[in-house]
């Protein structure tokens, strides 16, 4: 077998229609298009669009909405600190807040805020500054030794 000798199986690949070519070959005239109206032209999208009939997403009602008020925490767990410390990510005698979690690769990036979650078990002595924690975290956390300091964030009254 020789590089010039190597082609594709017999049918594997098609000859592209010529379009619009005249009469005779069969796809001439409108070029397959169909006769004249909005879809014979370029550039056309009728998405949704139904015929004049009333379309499925003005048929179905409207359900729920988006709160553009609400905070968005960022959600860290006891195991995922306690994996950070035992890494050697971070440091268990200084401050944990988000600016150290952000540091230490834990969140990716710093959101409205930080809320704690008591998942896992934490055995070293941690002074962590949230501004959210379940009731379990702040449990776990004393039971170690350490601190969970809750912050409430004032809003300023425009």
């Amino acid at each position: 077998m020789k590089l010039n000798e190597i082609a594709d199986k017999e049918g594997a690949t098609h000859s592209r229609k010529r379009l619009g070519r005249g009469i005779g070959s069969g796809s001439g005239k409108t070029g397959g298009r169909g006769v004249k109206g909005q879809k014979a032209r370029s550039g056309v999208a009728i998405n949704g669009f139904e015929g004049g009939q009333m379309p499925l997403y003005r048929r179905l009602p409207k359900r729920g909405f988006v709160n553009i008020f609400a905070k968005d925490y960022n959600v860290v767990s006891l195991s995922r600190i306690a994996q950070a410390v035992e890494a050697g990510k971070l440091d268990a005698s200084s401050t944990i807040d988000v600016a150290a979690l952000k540091a230490a690769g834990v969140v990716r990036r710093v959101r409205d805020g930080l809320r704690v979650l008591g998942d896992g078990e934490i055995s070293s002595k941690l002074t962590i500054v949230a501004d959210g924690a379940s009731k379990s975290a702040v449990e776990k956390v004393a039971k170690a030794g350490g601190s969970l300091t809750v912050t409430q964030k004032v809003e300023a009254e425009a």
